[in-house]
């Protein structure tokens, strides 16, 4: 088999970087995140990404993003959270999941989500009343997750140590 051993999707704030990264070195590989490719691609963040050029673009560039670290990646990858709102991204991903790979919906209420991302200005479609956006963003988009994951781990108010030791399981490589 080729590609990431775990994929990991979710909505912004559901812990994807976090624990996608505690994850691949409990398992001793690598870790790769889709929006630091856009951003390396680009040469600039997510963030200024969606101010200077708009939404559509940077949804192309984490297209294609995807679809290479689909082909070149072999150990945990993090997508950004819109990344399932692609017809081609969702048919890869389910793709993924039929060929035995495990793609992990980490899944997060709006209460959680909101605390965790707080202010920040590097989540461009949050940036106006980020709790409204979260709620709306769950809502169209918990179907797309649904789609395509082999498991679903929920990360609201759970310590990391229990969320990775969940998507360990739904791997299958971990025990509790």
């Amino acid at each position: 088999m080729t590609g990431p051993v775990l994929i990991v999707v979710g909505p912004p704030a559901s812990g994807k970087s976090t624990v996608g990264a505690a994850v691949a070195a409990a398992l001793d590989l690598a870790f790769r995140d889709t929006d630091a490719d856009v951003e390396v691609e680009a040469g600039t963040t997510v963030a200024d990404l969606f101010v200077q050029q708009g939404e559509p673009h940077f949804r192309a560039l984490e297209e294609q993003a995807v679809a290479r670290a689909l082909a070149e990646h072999d150990g945990v990858l993090a997508l950004g959270g819109g990344a399932v709102t692609s017809a081609a991204t969702r048919q890869r991903l389910v793709a993924h999941g039929r060929a035995g790979r495990a793609v992990v919906w980490l899944d997060v209420d709006v209460a959680s989500a909101a605390r965790r991302v707080g202010l920040s200005r590097d989540r461009p479609l949050l940036a106006v009343n980020p709790r409204a956006m979260l709620r709306t963003m769950l809502e169209t988009r918990a179907p797309l997750y649904a789609e395509v994951a082999t498991a679903t781990v929920v990360t609201s108010a759970r310590p990391i140590e229990d969320v990775v030791a969940d998507v360990l399981t739904a791997v299958g490589a971990g025990t509790r």
